[in-house]
């Protein structure tokens, strides 16, 4: 059984109620219980991180290194300036997956500069809640086929 951690980062407690517009209707409590069913489905456990603080969201992503097999992260304002968690994700050599409720590209100029992505094997953006359910299963996807023998 594969172990991921998702992460969310600053105001994203606030799924549901902020800005529903742009980030959804579905609570936050909503999306992660939908999550860690899909996990479940797909042979997975899932655990679930939230914090508005950049150094406890770079503690968890390094103490995912030592019972997590993958890393599904929304880091919300943190994707375009923290280095700290680039490092960290870099660091720690787990497979990862940026995700962004909003499609990014389409909004702020500011917000179209991500600096995790290129340490994560992908990103999905644009597609609310299902952004975080399509990571789920993809990373999911991606452990199972490093599994699988290489072919030689």
């Amino acid at each position: 059984m594969f172990k991921l951690l998702l992460i969310h980062g600053p105001n994203l407690n606030l799924l549901g109620s902020r800005e529903p517009g742009i980030y959804g209707t579905v609570g936050f409590d909503e999306i992660n219980a939908r999550m860690k069913r899909a996990a479940e489905e797909n042979g997975a456990e899932l655990r679930v991180f939230q914090s508005n603080s950049e150094g406890a969201l770079v503690d968890a992503i390094k103490d995912a290194r030592n019972w997590a097999d993958g890393i599904v992260i929304n880091p919300g304002a943190y994707a375009h300036y923290s280095i700290a968690m680039r490092d960290a994700l870099s660091a720690v050599k787990l497979p990862a997956i940026e995700v962004h409720l909003s499609n990014i590209h389409a909004r702020e100029e500011f917000r179209h500069r991500l600096i995790l992505t290129p340490v994560c094997v992908g990103m999905i953006c644009g597609l609310g809640w299902r952004s975080y359910l399509y990571a789920v299963e993809a990373l999911i996807e991606i452990l199972k086929d490093r599994l699988k023998p290489s072919a030689a």
